[in-house]
């Protein structure tokens, strides 16, 4: 009988290799999962957080590739912190933290009731938990130490402007400023429901879910610079260079300028909300299990990753989750040349090294 395992690892390569030669097309048998709100890039793989599925996927960057599948409980958000990616484990009241090496169990963290967004600051996590009794905790990076819990209103996105953390505060329609010591600097006016937020450098882009525009405030002292209409229902919101791009649960992503002039609306599937940048193109997740590429500088599509079941999870919180056969279909399709041949990784796949250690809030051997 075949191992599936190294079918599958064969299945993966061969097409790193048609990439190569220009081959524009593949399906294989595998799922990315089903509700994907979270996605976060580590600087060569695009990482899918799957809330139902209780897993997270690792996806090459430069060719979509499927690189493992990891069990999670609950995955909602997610963030980088240059080693290793941390999940907030909204059903599980805790963050996990994997190696973003071989998705090997660094560490689960408590944290506050249903947390939903994680960041990075440079040396701390944020994690922005539960409804109207909410919390924003803070953690060590390094070992996972709680450093302070304060409570927060119904917090559910974050960005940091170098100094500060902004927090969005979906039921009092408000934006709340918090510095390292966990002190509240200020609480600021957003449209209806904001959702997400986004930092791009002068000023936070907040999208008002419950409405159809951006609020835009100074980062200096939080003044209502204006509203940009934006569409329908904002949810997720993205900055990076001279644009943001904002993911509308109606199925759209709206490209803009920092200028706030409206670029361009591609479709982005149902209930777009998560968003990430790997240095060429944007990668949006839905909720109903799909994953669109796109071109950041021409908003043209790269790829669609098409999810029909979800994967069946290993037995291990942190195991990979492809050691057996796998239960559904992935089909993802590549315009040809979109990716450019210099940003093709050499041919490999991820070790099957995984570790569980079940104390809670425990390190590596190595120390970190």
């Amino acid at each position: 009988m075949k191992n599936p395992l190294r079918s599958l690892l064969l299945l993966i390569a061969g097409f790193s290799m048609m990439q190569v030669l220009g081959t524009i097309s593949f399906a294989k048998e595998v799922a990315i999962g089903i509700t994907n709100y979270g996605v976060v890039y580590d600087g060569a793989n695009i990482w899918v957080a799957n809330y139902p599925d209780n897993t997270v996927t690792k996806l090459r960057a430069a060719d979509g590739a499927l690189r493992a599948v990891y069990k999670v409980p609950g995955p909602w958000g997610m963030a980088f912190d240059g080693r290793n990616i941390w999940v907030a484990n909204y059903s599980g009241d805790t963050v996990t933290k994997l190696r973003a090496a071989d998705g090997a169990l660094m560490g689960i963290y408590p944290v506050g009731v249903n947390p939903r967004a994680v960041l990075f600051d440079g040396a701390y996590i944020w994690v922005a938990s539960g409804g109207v009794s909410g919390s924003l905790t803070r953690l060590r990076a390094a070992d996972g130490a709680p450093v302070w819990t304060i409570p927060v209103d119904d917090p559910w996105g974050m960005a940091y402007d170098g100094k500060t953390v902004w927090v969005t505060n979906n039921r009092a329609n408000r934006v709340t400023r918090i510095n390292s010591a966990g002190c509240i600097l200020g609480e600021y006016k957003a449209g209806e429901r904001p959702m997400g937020i986004a930092f791009d450098g002068i000023s936070l882009w907040v999208a008002d879910n419950g409405g159809a525009e951006l609020t835009r405030l100074s980062a200096v002292n939080g003044a209502r610079i204006g509203e940009v209409p934006v569409g329908v229902d904002p949810f997720g919101v993205f900055s990076k260079g001279h644009f943001v791009w904002v993911a509308r649960t109606d199925g759209v992503l709206a490209k803009l300028t920092t200028r706030g002039c409206l670029v361009g609306t591609y479709d982005a599937g149902l209930y777009p909300d998560g968003i990430a940048f790997d240095g060429a193109n944007i990668w949006v997740a839905d909720n109903e299990g799909a994953v669109k590429v796109f071109r950041a500088y021409s908003g043209s599509l790269v790829a669609t990753c098409k999810i029909r079941q979800p994967c069946r999870p290993g037995a291990e919180i942190g195991a990979l989750a492809l050691a057996g056969p796998t239960h559904g279909k992935e089909e993802i399709v590549f315009k040809k040349n979109l990716f450019p041949k210099d940003h093709l990784p050499g041919i490999s796949t991820d070790s099957n090294r995984s570790y569980y250690n079940a104390r809670l809030g425990a390190i590596s051997p190595n120390g970190e």
